[in-house]
């Protein structure tokens, strides 16, 4: 009771204003959970409804007319465990790489007796804000032989100059007495980033894995335009390839009940795949989550 009747009178010491903004606050943020969770139960649900009721009557919680089809079909297919363990392996690769270089380039970078700073950070700034194209990209990565290869998916994006900079300057929140704490307990450059500076910047290093993974699992495009090979595809490609092959095709018209019958499958389907691709990462967020927030908040406003 006392709790309660301190929040009462913490919120009413608020002027009218006051309690207006918070009073819109909360609203826009109940409206934003919804906009989030609605969707998202409304997949689940869908994933298990046959489609033609899910059609004609929406939603529904009848058990009965629920069916596990889609998972099956999606499960049966081989290709799908060739794809996810393809997508694992690309993920993991790509997020070791690219957390390893940026938090390498970014120890220097921080550094404010660092030669050559002001020319890097030029040379960062513009590749931020300009790029090749996908052509001479494609000319690049056949140059240097590695298309059909999984490091034309990991290697060219394994370097962000956003990434880098967020651990920038959370190297620059790190009070500067620990350096040199080391110094004189005579640690040199090696031991003072391996084994001083890393546990520290668990948070920051945990927030850019997370962003890492997370990007690379959703990322088809570099896989459809490099590889060529099926057992060298991730998930996603994979996933995206099951639903093209059951759409109607144009020859199709024809024969109606087939035209209807595939539609009804790739109707099926494209709930059950967007579960399936996005369970892992629903599984891995909550172990991330206590870090996202230390690594964001210090990483953005120290410095």
């Amino acid at each position: 009771m006392e709790n309660k009747k301190k929040k009462k009178s913490t919120f009413a010491k608020y002027s009218a204003g006051d309690k207006t903004f918070l009073l819109v606050g909360y609203v826009l943020l109940g409206l934003f959970v919804l906009a989030i969770i609605v969707p998202m139960v409304y997949i689940v649900i869908a994933s298990f409804m046959d489609p033609i009721t899910l059609q004609n009557q929406g939603i529904t919680f009848d058990l009965d007319k629920w069916t596990l089809t889609a998972y099956e079909r999606v499960i049966s297919n081989s290709q799908i465990w060739v794809g996810f363990r393809n997508a694992v392996i690309y993920s993991l690769l790509f997020t070791f790489l690219s957390v390893a270089i940026t938090m390498l380039c970014a120890y220097p970078m921080s550094l404010d007796d660092f030669k050559g700073k002001k020319v890097f950070n030029v040379i960062f700034m513009i590749t931020m804000f300009f790029g090749g194209g996908l052509i001479p990209t494609y000319l690049l990565i056949s140059n240097l032989g590695l298309l059909d290869s999984m490091w034309a998916v990991i290697l060219p994006g394994a370097f962000s100059v956003w990434n880098m900079i967020i651990a920038r300057t959370y190297y620059k929140g790190i009070p500067g007495e620990l350096r040199e704490a080391a110094e004189v307990d005579g640690a040199n450059e090696l031991t003072l980033f391996f084994k001083i500076l890393l546990p520290v910047c668990t948070p920051v290093i945990a927030v850019l894995c997370l962003w890492q993974f997370v990007g690379m699992w959703n990322s088809y495009f570099d896989a459809m335009i490099y590889l060529n090979t099926a057992s060298k595809q991730p998930l996603q490609l994979v996933l995206r390839a099951i639903l093209i092959q059951n759409q109607p095709d144009a020859g199709m018209i024809a024969d109606m009940q087939s035209t209807a019958e595939r539609a009804r499958l790739a109707e099926l389907l494209k709930y059950s795949t967007i579960i399936i691709s996005s369970l892992p990462l629903l599984v891995m967020y909550p172990f991330f989550q206590k870090y996202f927030d230390a690594g964001i908040m210090v990483g953005s406003v120290k410095g």
